[in-house]
């Protein structure tokens, strides 16, 4: 494995077991997994939470089972924030879309499992354009994967965020009218899922961002003072860890533009 970018904040999170532990509600308010039973899996864990995300990738795949969904996140983290090379960018989250399918064949009802396949071939997608991904056949993966977390587990917030998103960047390619007739993708469907998914986790500093986005590309420029509010309010939150300290970046590069 190639040599990843490091985490530009090194040390700010210097959690340890233990902090994990008590902090975990907290950290994973998003995706609801449940605290690891195994050592190694939390290990994993404890390292993705520090900003070590090619480190947390290793022990993840070292440790197996659960292990592996923090051995795909840190990948699906590294490669929207961290890769700088488009093609290599891209590589990451195909090969965590496939990492992520293939775990849950092997286990049907793992919710999580489902959102991250539907996560990274999400970002895949946008990589290669969302027009492309549409006509490959990409999109109905993506939105029947995340309906699929949704279903296993009500409380995922950030499988709600990412489907909404889906609505969204679909209605803004394609339209209303096709958006809904071709791929069922619906503005009001997807304002909804922004709510509910801020809803489950009202400090989620991504699903703000996403949620920003989301309403200027199905409501406008008319949007902008509101989406303006959002990215504000992202950037007031302190990060509890590595992966959130970086979506606080991607709010003040919002803001700034």
């Amino acid at each position: 494995m190639a040599r990843w970018a490091s985490f530009p904040h090194a040390g700010e999170f210097d959690l340890d077991t233990d902090e994990v532990q008590r902090r975990w509600t907290r950290l994973h308010a998003g995706d609801a997994e449940p605290l690891p039973q195994s050592a190694a899996v939390l290990e994993a864990w404890r390292l993705f939470h520090r900003g070590e995300f090619q480190q947390a990738a290793e022990a993840g795949a070292r440790a197996g089972g659960p292990g592996e969904l923090a051995a795909i996140k840190a990948t699906c983290i590294h490669a929207s924030y961290l890769e700088n090379k488009e093609k290599a960018r891209l590589e990451l989250f195909l090969d965590a879309s496939h990492r992520a399918e293939a775990y849950a064949r092997r286990e049907p009802s793992c919710a999580n499992a489902w959102a991250l396949h539907g996560y990274a071939l999400g970002r895949y997608s946008q990589g290669i354009s969302v027009a492309k991904a549409l006509a490959q056949g990409l999109g109905g993966k993506v939105k029947e994967s995340l309906e699929r977390a949704i279903q296993l587990q009500p409380r995922h917030a950030d499988a709600h965020i990412a489907l909404a998103t889906f609505h969204a960047e679909v209605i803004d390619k394609v339209g209303s009218l096709i958006g809904g007739m071709t791929y069922g993708a619906k503005k009001d469907t997807g304002l909804k899922l922004f709510e509910e998914g801020l809803r489950l986790n009202p400090n989620s500093i991504i699903g703000l961002v996403e949620y920003a986005n989301g309403l200027v590309m199905l409501e406008g420029a008319s949007r902008m003072a509101d989406a303006t509010a959002l990215y504000e309010r992202a950037t007031s939150i302190a990060p509890m860890d590595a992966a959130e300290r970086l979506n606080v970046t991607l709010a003040q590069a919002e803001l700034a533009d």
